[in-house]
């Protein structure tokens, strides 16, 4: 039975009721629902709204219910949502009771309370995950923070740079992602519940018996905004389509540096596939897969923004279209950090080539530049020494090191004998002591940072 028919005097077309129907997704809000009921019906009886049989026999019902459907006795199907699912299988239980409990809410404050009561226990879920992920990359950082490798610029070859430096920059990404979805569990942390359809309700509720049940920080203070406000979900999908952007950047380079042309990552067999047609390839699906799935999350959160861009004051059937993209985006998101996590706790380091690729295509050249500077050389003249160095080796099929101090003290006077140890890659690395750089003593310390900041992470 439709909770909503008494007024019409003709059943739904079969093909509205389809193309009306929500159960089919928000069906994974039934704990919510429940939950919230049971908090509803204790406030109305506590209140003295209902009666303490009639609160007690809904309490029981629902109890049951939740039961039933967690022990795989009762199925959630035959019905238009599921609100409509559990206060119809609560009359069904216990009758007239079971009727009452709609008793100063609306289809429209529930589903809003039910939401954000699931989307506060999803963000929670994903900071966990995001945390796994970030302990896997401290590892790698603490297991590789003696080696080197090179660090890009415009995918080019830039300066040597510390492994532990490169891991840590990926787990301040997580972090700031995990920081952000503890935001979301916070904006989501408001009940609408007792927003009624958006007016409020005649009944003398206390809303605040009902958030303390449930568990929510505060109570939302105008009953208009508090049916239709999915600010909460938007974040939420804004938070994910990040994350995924941090774990998109993560697989073009573990694509890249599995490849034979860099050499410098060996990726898991357990997490590599091969060819139908050819019988030496070992190709990173895992990672392309997640760079390809981020594309999708972009359209969820997309698409919420497009529902919720033009909707007057208050509910409209729009924002029915809430739940199936945040649905969608938390698998893909939850799938993909999991994945992951276990990926990268497997890969494998080639580091005697990573330094020797940190040491090629001239990356010390800023360091005999800054050498010049530190001389009293004007840096920008600096460069310009240092440039027609370059162009000289190039020309010569000489690199840096290759260079004597004569031919150095050819371009300027003031090189001298230590600058033979300059241009050696692990020094240039080790050199760059500064918060946040590449010596060892900096990327340690990164990690340590990165530990206490991790150890903070509530979920």
């Amino acid at each position: 039975m439709k909770l909503w028919q008494g007024r019409f005097a003709e059943p739904t077309a079969a093909d509205a009721d389809a193309f009306n129907e929500s159960l089919s997704f928000d069906k994974k809000l039934y704990k919510a629902d429940i939950t919230a009921s049971l908090a509803h019906a204790e406030m109305l009886g506590r209140c003295g709204i209902l009666s303490e049989a009639d609160a007690a026999a809904i309490k029981g019902g629902l109890e049951a219910i939740l039961s039933d459907i967690e022990g795989g006795r009762l199925e959630i199907s035959g019905q238009e949502d599921i609100h409509s699912f559990v206060e119809n299988e609560l009359v069904s239980r216990i009758g007239d009771a079971g009727k009452r409990l709609h008793t100063a809410r609306s289809r429209n404050d529930q589903v809003a309370t039910d939401f954000r009561l699931y989307v506060r226990s999803s963000a929670e879920e994903v900071v966990g995950l995001l945390k796994k992920l970030v302990s896997t990359l401290v590892s790698l950082s603490e297991k590789y923070a003696e080696n080197i490798m090179p660090g890009y610029t415009h995918l080019r070859k830039a300066q040597p740079i510390n492994c532990a430096q490169y891991f840590n920059a990926y787990s301040e990404m997580f972090l700031r992602d995990a920081d952000r979805f503890c935001l979301v569990r916070r904006r989501a942390d408001v009940m609408p519940l007792g927003s009624g359809a958006l007016a409020g309700t005649s009944y003398p509720i206390d809303r605040e018996i009902t958030r303390e049940l449930l568990g929510f920080s505060e109570i939302s203070q105008n009953s208009l905004d508090g049916v239709s406000d999915r600010d909460f979900a938007a974040e939420y999908l804004f938070a994910a389509s990040l994350a995924m952007a941090h774990l998109s950047r993560l697989c073009e380079d573990a694509i890249l540096y599995t490849s034979t042309e860099f050499g410098f990552w060996e990726m898991p067999d357990a997490y590599s596939t091969g060819s139908s047609i050819m019988p030496q390839k070992k190709n990173p699906d895992i990672c392309e897969l997640v760079r390809g799935k981020t594309g999708r999350v972009y359209g969820d959160l997309v698409a919420l923004l497009t529902a919720i861009k033009g909707i007057p004051l208050a509910y409209n059937k729009d924002l029915q279209e809430d739940k199936e993209g945040l649905f969608d985006a938390e698998k893909t998101l939850k799938d993909c950090l999991a994945i992951f996590a276990e990926m990268m706790g497997q890969i494998g380091l080639n580091t005697e080539r990573m330094e020797e690729a940190a040491a090629e295509d001239f990356t010390c050249a800023t360091d005999v530049a800054d050498y010049l500077a530190k001389k009293g050389v004007p840096f920008r003249t600096a460069h310009g020494i240092v440039g027609g160095i370059v162009r000289e080796c190039l020309e010569r099929g000489r690199t840096l090191s290759d260079m004597t101090l004569a031919e150095y003290k050819a371009h300027s006077p003031v090189f001298e004998e230590d600058i033979t140890e300059i241009v050696k890659a692990k020094n240039s690395a080790n050199s760059r002591s500064s918060v946040g750089g590449s010596s060892v003593s900096a990327a340690r310390a990164g990690i340590d940072s990165i530990r206490r900041r991790l150890a903070l992470l509530p979920y």
